[in-house]
């Protein structure tokens, strides 16, 4: 049986058993021990920012759309200065090309119908069987820049489509891609790339 020492067994610093003696110690271990960590965390470490790479932040990259509605487009030409004129013209798909074959088409006609809007007309092969296609509506100029040409909107069977006219074609699409479906039959769409044509679309 371990001894305690007299200074611990006689006046006010008395304790009575050795079990309660290593709780105290424990208990004076442990402040110690606190009482170091905290000072060591209250000290603020020497850093020489010039030996450290600075953070470059990087915009968000944005849909081409809203810079268009919103006629964001830097030094390119805005919508004010836009003539529909510039797009009035017959457009068709590829297969027109080989329409004395007998292969089927799609046209579309679009003419201008005010400074800032178009009407347009979808058409398909008429003479030798059931027309594929067809549309009639009418879009609005939503702007215009370089890198996408010249673009317009409509909404058609209550979704969005757009029309693109760039380099001497035109792509129609939508934010809805079933929403042109309901235009053609025998599971068409109204969707996809129409060229410019030198003459009147033969109908």
């Amino acid at each position: 049986m371990q001894t305690l020492p007299s200074y611990l067994t006689k006046g006010p610093y008395m304790i009575r058993s050795y079990p309660q003696f290593r709780s105290i110690v424990r208990l004076i271990i442990t402040t110690s021990t606190l009482a170091a960590l905290t000072g060591c965390n209250s000290v603020s470490p020497t850093v020489n920012s010039d030996s450290h790479s600075k953070v470059k932040s990087v915009a968000s990259t944005t849909s081409t759309l809203p810079a268009i509605q919103n006629n964001d487009l830097g030094d390119n030409v805005s919508a004010d200065k836009f003539s529909t004129d510039k797009v009035s013209a017959d457009y068709a798909s590829a297969d027109y090309d080989k329409r004395a074959q007998g292969y089927d088409w799609v046209g579309v006609i679009v003419r201008a119908e005010s400074d800032r809007q178009i009407d347009i007309k979808v058409r398909s092969r008429s003479d030798i069987k059931k027309p594929t296609c067809h549309f009639d509506g009418k879009a609005t100029l939503m702007g215009q820049d370089t890198a996408h040409g010249t673009i317009f909107q409509a909404t058609v069977n209550d979704s969005t489509a757009f029309f693109q006219f760039k380099d001497d074609k035109l792509i129609i699409d939508s934010t809805d891609k079933y929403a042109l479906n309901y235009f053609c039959s025998g599971g068409g769409s109204l969707a996809g790339e129409y060229k410019k044509l030198a003459e009147d679309l033969e109908i």
